[in-house]
């Protein structure tokens, strides 16, 4: 029974698997779509009976999913430190924090905790094997971000400093992390426009900030394509339905076909 449900749970390929990965599918979009319902004041004071009740509906639901995924597999404290077993604790989590009574000021705090639970929209991602490929590109290039987010990091501290040597206090670049501030405004192009600069050299600067924001830009999108594309150039192509599987696999999961 312990090895027919983890089959059911973790795996896709069965029929069993398959209608389970839809029915939670279909309930995780319908516990977002509450919260959000939820979170607009009017919803909330008229149909607050409705969306308690099948708030605390769906928690048992996914509580007995978390509860079978723990007993089905063979590693459960993998699986509870793992990172889908952390989103699965913290999609049902804050409905129980709702009934720990401290006193009413602290039932305040405890409200925030309510709105952990759009967390769920995480599940979502298990299902979708394109989104899986691209944490995988993701994971692959981490290193390579991190040397860039470094070098941009660097970048922003020398053009904040040259900004607040150029203009100083009296044209609002108070200090250096606030000019910090106003050279990652100008670098990825948002443009507050509460900062300002007002001197010819200040106004020189900001235009190769922003010449160089463009360049900055188009770093991660390469480095991420690259990624995206050499896994993709790792997965195996039926022959007879031409449908996408994972380089490990050992038969097509459209159509059987044994590669």
């Amino acid at each position: 029974m312990r090895e027919k449900i983890n089959r059911i749970i973790f795996g896709h390929d069965t029929k069993g698997g398959k209608l389970f990965d839809i029915v939670l599918l279909w309930v995780i979009l319908a516990s977002v779509l509450i919260v959000i319902l939820e979170s607009i004041p009017s919803f909330h004071s008229a149909y607050f009976k409705y969306f308690y009740y099948i708030e605390w509906i769906i928690t048992i639901l996914f509580s007995l999913e978390y509860v079978l995924r723990i007993w089905s597999t063979k590693t459960p404290f993998r699986y509870i430190f793992s990172f889908w077993g952390i989103v699965d604790l913290l999609s049902i989590l804050p409905t129980y924090l709702e009934l720990v009574n401290f006193g009413f000021h602290y039932l305040l705090a405890i409200r925030i905790f309510r709105l952990l639970r759009v967390f769920r929209i995480l599940k979502l991602v298990r299902f979708n094997r394109e989104a899986q490929k691209l944490l995988l590109a993701l994971n692959a290039s981490r290193h390579k971000m991190s040397v860039f987010l470094m070098a941009v990091l660097t970048i922003m501290v020398i053009l904040g400093t040259l900004m607040y040597v150029i203009e100083g206090g009296e044209n609002g670049f108070t200090s250096i992390p606030q000019s910090i501030y106003w050279a990652i405004v100008t670098v990825t192009t948002v443009g507050f426009g509460d900062i300002v600069p007002q001197t010819v050299a200040g106004k020189f600067l900001s235009s190769i900030a922003m010449i160089m924001g463009y360049a900055i830009i188009a770093v991660p999108t390469g480095i991420i394509t690259v990624e995206l594309a050499t896994k993709k150039s790792e997965d195996k192509v039926c022959e007879v339905c031409k449908h996408d599987n994972p380089d490990n696999a050992n038969y097509c999961n459209q159509c059987g076909l044994k590669f």
